[in-house]
């Protein structure tokens, strides 16, 4: 099993007059080379879910574990180079750096790997001609439009060529035909080994043929999987 989490709780502000109980003791596991969705409206919980995954942040209590590693016990820099090296987070509003250029908001991953730069540009170039932006290479993020900034975080999120791909409301800033390019792009990455978990509740994304599991999440439980 690829992904595992038992009993995972995420709280707030712990303590706190405004704690909030993000996530309640979720039981998921997700085998290697799946394709899922976490369905669930704005607040359910499911980016979360997602972030822990991604190894963003660690649960309040549970066991969180991606390829048997338990993702509390690994020391902060541990935890770090392992998100680099196999997990490609897509945020929902790309968090890219408006002032350096595309090349370069691509590549970013690449430096604490200790990627040689001609290496560096080779990676992004060949990413950067397969979501057609290359005639963007030298724009600042910060002036290039929405479809475009979506396709430059795709990119960045694959230039380390990661098992994982975690997306987090992709097709929220994208029109239809650019959120059915999305999907038809995760597709072809499912197909060629990758493990995707997409949160959503846009039924381009959930009714999208390559989906082959969806979790329904509401108020921070699953309630169906």
């Amino acid at each position: 099993m690829l992904i595992e989490l038992e009993s995972v709780t995420k709280i707030y502000n712990q303590g706190q007059p405004n704690e909030v109980t993000a996530l309640d003791s979720i039981d998921l596991r997700i085998e290697e080379n799946a394709m899922v969705c976490l369905r669930g409206s704005s607040g359910s919980g499911k980016s979360t879910l997602l972030s822990i995954i991604g190894c963003i942040f660690p649960p309040t209590s549970g066991r969180a574990a991606i390829a048997g590693r338990q993702l509390a016990r690994l020391p902060d820099r541990f935890l770090t180079l392992h998100r680099r090296r196999s997990i490609g987070f897509i945020f929902q509003r790309f968090n890219l750096l408006p002032a350096l250029s595309v090349m370069d908001n691509i590549s970013l991953p690449l430096l604490p790997l200790g990627v040689p730069p001609a290496e560096r540009r080779q990676r992004a170039r060949a990413l950067m001609d397969r979501f057609a932006i290359r005639h963007r290479e030298r724009f600042p993020a910060g002036q290039i439009s929405g479809g475009e900034l979506q396709r430059v975080a795709i990119a960045r999120a694959l230039v380390n060529d990661p098992p994982i791909i975690l997306a987090d409301e992709p097709t929220a800033h994208l029109d239809t035909g650019l959120s059915q390019v999305f999907m038809d792009l995760m597709a072809e990455l499912h197909a060629a080994g990758k493990t995707i978990i997409i949160t959503s509740h846009d039924p381009l994304v959930t009714e999208h043929p390559a989906i082959g599991r969806i979790i329904d999440i509401r108020d921070g439980r699953i309630h169906a999987a």
